[in-house]
C-alpha cells in the first residue's frame, strides 16, 4: 500500500525543473531562438545580471534545461515558451501569451533564425519562402504585437540579430521563385531585418524605445554554421559580447547597424532607400495580416 501511494505521489509531482515569473521591478528580456548557440549564451549572460529571461525556441527539452540552469544559479529567473516561427499562428499565439503573462518588456532580442543551408527552396506553413518568414516576417509580426509592452516599459530596446550577408530585395520576386539559392534567401531575410531596424528607429524616435541591428561575428561556432559545413571563424563568446554591448549600454544612438562591437554602415545600400523600406513595410503588413 505504501509503495502504491509513493508511486502515485511521484506521478503527480512536478518535474525536476522549475521556472518562475519576474519579481517587482525586475528587468524582463525576451530572447528568441535561445535554446542553442548565440541566443542560449546571451540568455545565460542576461540572467546572470539579475534579469528575468523569456527563453524561446522549438525544442522544449533544451529550453527547459536552460531555464532550470538559470533558476538554479540563484541570480536571474526564466520561463520557457515554445513557438515555431515557420507558422504565423504560433507566432501570434506566442505574442498574445507574452502580452497576457507580462506587464513589462524591457528588451526584445530578435535572434531566432534559419541559415543558408540546405541550399534548397523551402516553404513555411503559410506558403512563404522559409527564410524570409522565419528570419524576417515572424520577427516583424512579433515585434509589432509586443510594441505596447515595449512602449509601456521605456526606456526599452529592440535588437535585431542580422548579418553582413546581404542580398537586395527584388520586389518582383520576393519569395525567390527564380534563381534561388540558400545564400541569397538568407541574405535577403537578414537585409530585410536591417531595413526594419532603420524604419522602426525613425518611427519610434522620442518614445524611449531604441532599435539596433547587429552582425555579431563571422561564422560563429553554432549549429547553424556547422550545418553549412563552414569552418568557424569566431566563437559564440565573441558574438555574445557584441550583443551584450547593445543589451547593456545606455549611450548608443538608436537606428544603428553594428558589425561586432563597432557601429558602421549597413552592408547593402538598399537599406537607406526610403521608398524600398516603405514598400517592404507595406508588403510585410499584408503578408502577416497586420492590415
Amino acid at each position: 500500500m505504501a509503495l502504491a501511494v509513493l508511486a502515485c505521489v511521484l506521478l503527480l509531482a512536478p518535474p525536476a525543473w522549475a521556472q518562475s515569473r519576474p519579481t517587482a521591478g525586475q528587468q524582463v528580456v525576451l530572447v528568441t531562438g535561445s535554446t542553442s548557440g548565440l541566443g542560449e549564451e546571451v540568455a545565460r549572460r542576461i540572467a546572470a545580471g539579475g534579469a528575468h529571461v523569456i527563453v524561446h525556441g522549438r525544442n522544449r527539452e533544451r529550453g527547459m534545461a536552460l531555464v532550470d540552469e538559470i533558476e538554479r544559479s540563484g541570480t536571474g529567473s526564466a520561463w520557457f515558451y515554445a513557438a515555431d516561427f515557420a507558422s504565423f499562428a504560433q507566432v501570434r499565439e506566442f505574442g498574445e501569451t507574452i502580452l497576457r503573462d507580462y506587464t513589462r518588456l524591457d528588451i526584445l532580442v530578435n535572434n531566432a533564425g534559419f541559415g543558408s543551408a540546405p541550399d534548397e527552396r523551402l516553404l513555411s506553413e503559410d506558403g512563404h519562402e522559409f527564410r524570409f518568414q522565419v528570419n524576417y516576417l515572424a520577427p516583424f509580426l512579433l515585434t509589432r504585437m509586443l510594441m505596447p509592452r515595449l512602449l509601456d516599459s521605456t526606456p526599452s530596446r529592440i535588437i535585431n540579430v542580422s548579418s553582413l550577408a546581404s542580398s537586395p530585395i527584388d520586389f518582383d520576386d520576393v519569395m525567390i521563385a527564380n534563381n534561388f539559392s540558400g545564400g541569397r534567401a538568407y541574405g535577403q531575410s537578414k537585409h530585410s531585418q536591417v531595413m526594419m531596424t532603420f524604419d522602426l528607429a525613425e518611427e519610434l524616435e522620442g518614445t524611449g524605445v531604441t532599435v539596433y541591428a547587429l552582425h555579431p561575428a563571422a561564422y560563429m561556432d553554432t549549429p547553424m554554421v556547422r550545418r553549412l559545413g563552414q569552418r568557424p571563424m569566431a566563437t559564440v563568446d565573441e558574438g555574445a559580447t557584441a550583443l551584450m554591448q547593445l543589451v547593456t549600454s545606455t549611450e548608443i544612438e538608436s537606428g544603428q547597424f553594428f558589425n561586432g562591437l563597432r557601429a558602421g554602415r549597413a552592408p547593402n545600400a538598399q537599406a537607406y532607400d526610403l521608398e524600398a523600406r516603405a514598400m517592404l513595410k507595406e508588403l510585410s503588413e499584408d503578408l502577416t495580416g497586420l492590415r
